[in-house]
C-alpha cells in the first residue's frame, strides 16, 4: 500500500503529463497555446505559485515548439523568417524572464488575463 505522500506525488506527475499533453496539442494546432493551458492547470491542480508556473510553461514550450517547428519546417516555411523571428523572440524571452521576477502575483494574472482574453477576441472576430 502507498503512503499519501507517494500517491499525491504519483498524482502530480501524471497530471504535469496530461497538462503536458494538452499544451503539446495546442502548440502543434495553434502555434502557441501551451501556456495559455499550462499555468492555469499547474497551478489550480498542481498547486504551482504563480511565478513557478510560468517559468515551467516557458521551459516547456520550447521542447513543444522545436518538435513543431520541425515538423513545420517540411510544410515549406521559410528559413529567413524563422531566424529573424528566433532573434526577436530571444530577445523579447530575456526581457520577459527578467521581467516576471519583479512582479507580484495579482499583476502577473492581471496582465495573463488581458493577454487571453485579447487573443481570445481576436480568434472569434
Amino acid at each position: 500500500m502507498h503512503s499519501i505522500k507517494t500517491v499525491i506525488y504519483m498524482t502530480k506527475k501524471r497530471c504535469a503529463a496530461v497538462i503536458g499533453l494538452a499544451a503539446g496539442i495546442c502548440n502543434g494546432l495553434f502555434g502557441s497555446g501551451g501556456g495559455t493551458i499550462a499555468v492555469p492547470c499547474m497551478e489550480k491542480f498542481m498547486s504551482a505559485r504563480a511565478h513557478k508556473a510560468h517559468a515551467t510553461a516557458v521551459a516547456l514550450i520550447l521542447p513543444l515548439s522545436l518538435i513543431s517547428g520541425i515538423i513545420y519546417l517540411y510544410g515549406g516555411i521559410p528559413l529567413r523568417e524563422i531566424v529573424l523571428a528566433c532573434a526577436g523572440g530571444a530577445a523579447g524571452g530575456y526581457i520577459g524572464a527578467r521581467l516576471l521576477k519583479k512582479i507580484k502575483v495579482p499583476t502577473l494574472h492581471k496582465i495573463f488575463g488581458v493577454f487571453m482574453l485579447v487573443g481570445g477576441i481576436r480568434m472569434i472576430i
